[in-house]
């Protein structure tokens, strides 16, 4: 009878084999913590990095590349070396409230919802967010992550830098890339040469490089361009080109 009472009371004893989960999920938990703080530690120094070194590239960049029959032209170019007219034209035309918003432009986005989404709201902030770090697309992901990411970008690059990286890699045609290559292929041209219509026809094909001109425009482009000169003007003389202006 004794060593039956032992063998039963070994028996309860025993560890269940569940007893060992609360374990492993707090260790998965822990590593997918730690796998998150180094991703996002990560991507603080990429946004660091990039709020002083020349951008070497884009993934739309490489995207177009791959492309048959296109060839990217693309070289950075600093502010200094950008006509003060392409940068006043490039606000003008596609945020003017650039130098007053942290990133996004609420009553943009206000008038962009109340016209059932006709219209686009990107600041050029988040328009930097996305070419520099993220993929083209509308996807719900992408359009998170540049959520996220616009504020710190804000927050540790001036406007000047991101005016700067925007000149430098948005595309004025099939693969023509930043002011440089536009000022030349458009208008045979360095960028600091660039007259204001020259600038304010190069902002006027932003929206869809690839459908317009800016060399040879045509009736929209021309009629864009002339409000875009009007535009410019104006964000100079009421003080909203000072962010970005010496």
């Amino acid at each position: 009878m004794a060593k039956q009472t032992a063998r039963k009371t070994t028996r309860k004893t025993k560890p269940k084999p569940q007893a060992a989960r609360p374990g492993l999920f707090r260790r998965l938990r822990r590593r997918a913590i730690r796998a998150v703080l180094v991703i996002v530690a990560l991507l603080f120094l990429w946004i660091l990095a990039y709020s002083v070194l020349p951008l070497p590239g884009t993934f739309y960049m490489l995207a177009e590349s791959g492309r048959q029959g296109v060839r990217v032209d693309y070289q950075w170019t600093p502010m200094e070396r950008i006509s003060p007219a392409l940068a006043r034209s490039v606000v003008a035309a596609e945020d003017a409230n650039f130098c007053n918003h942290w990133g996004f432009d609420l009553t943009a986005i206000r008038a962009a919802i109340s016209e059932g989404g006709q219209r686009g709201a990107s600041t050029i902030s988040q328009q930097v967010v996305k070419n520099a770090f993220l993929w083209q697309g509308r996807s719900w992901p992408r359009k998170a992550l540049e959520a996220l990411i616009t504020p710190l970008v804000e927050l540790t690059w001036s406007k000047r830098r991101i005016l700067e990286v925007y000149l430098n890699v948005a595309e004025f045609d099939r693969g023509i890339f930043g002011a440089e290559a536009a000022a030349r292929h458009y208008f045979g041209v360095g960028p600091e040469e660039l007259t204001a219509r020259q600038a304010a026809q190069l902002a006027a094909v932003l929206p869809a490089p690839k459908d317009r001109n800016a060399g040879t425009p045509g009736p929209f482009v021309r009629r864009r361009a002339a409000q875009i000169v009007d535009g410019a003007a104006t964000i100079a003389r009421d003080g909203r080109s000072a962010c970005f202006e010496d």
